[in-house]
């Protein structure tokens, strides 16, 4: 019983240690050659506490998410929805901000904060979807983007364990969705369609008004698409350059 008890307790290290890996390889790295220099709780060397102020905003933010959710989904009280969702997207960097100036940025934190970032983004999109408001196509083409890099950031992990570095426009287009999600969710201001098409699929395209935020959509979209190319090119650079590392290497 021991022997198997150890031997979860080593699985479990190795998996930590490979999240850890992903979120910050320089941290990790550090923390496991014991050559860190950086105080305890801050971002190049943080903690393994869970219940800190940070990690405590970032779980409010996830209940007010949900029942975010819950709330728009079920049409109760949509005013109420959008506050609760306003005040998870408003909150996004006080979690952050907190374990900075507070010295307790924890691995949990540094885990959990982008994870919920794309759980707020999802969930406006499903929402959305769900009463009909956004065409279905958007929400397969933002989350198939997310799972895209997110199993190609698995994938170069066996070429180089430091995540690729992000890109402005990847920043942009955060904003650019996020802006547009929340228009729609609100429903205002509302525009005249442009007419350029005429299907049902492509709304404010078409001659129907439209939320004006569904134009920051579309532009989000398009920044989207370049930043997944921007990824997938710099991906494929670092795959080639580590092959050729390790020829190099067996020919010694």
């Amino acid at each position: 019983m021991r022997q198997k008890g150890s031997a979860v307790a080593r699985k479990l290290e190795n998996l930590g240690s490979q999240i850890r890996s992903v979120t910050d390889s320089d941290a990790e790295s550090a923390q496991r050659a014991g050559t860190t220099t950086a105080p305890v709780g801050t971002p190049d060397n943080p903690s393994f506490k869970i219940l800190t102020v940070a990690n405590v905003i970032t779980a409010c933010r996830l209940a007010l998410t949900i029942a975010f959710l819950v709330l728009f989904v079920r049409g109760t009280n949509r005013v109420l929805a959008l506050c609760f969702y306003a005040i998870a997207a408003v909150t996004d960097f006080l979690d952050g901000q907190v374990a900075r100036r507070t010295q307790t940025v924890s691995w949990l934190g540094k885990v959990m904060d982008p994870i919920m970032d794309r759980v707020l983004l999802f969930t406006g999109v499903l929402a959305i979807v769900l009463t009909g408001e956004l065409p279905v196509w958007v929400a397969v083409l933002v989350i198939g983007r997310d799972c895209y890099l997110g199993i190609g950031a698995l994938i170069l992990q066996k070429y180089r364990r430091r995540p690729v570095d992000v890109v402005y426009i990847g920043k942009v287009t955060t904003a650019l969705l996020m802006f547009g999600f929340c228009d729609l969710l609100l429903g205002a201001p509302v525009v005249p369609g442009l007419g350029l098409a005429n299907v049902s699929w492509l709304p404010g395209l078409n001659a129907q008004p439209a939320a004006l935020g569904i134009f920051f959509v579309y532009a989000g979209l398009v920044c989207s698409i370049t930043t997944a190319v921007i990824y997938t090119r710099e991906g494929i650079q670092i795959r080639r350059e580590a092959l050729s590392e390790q020829e190099g290497e067996k020919d010694k």
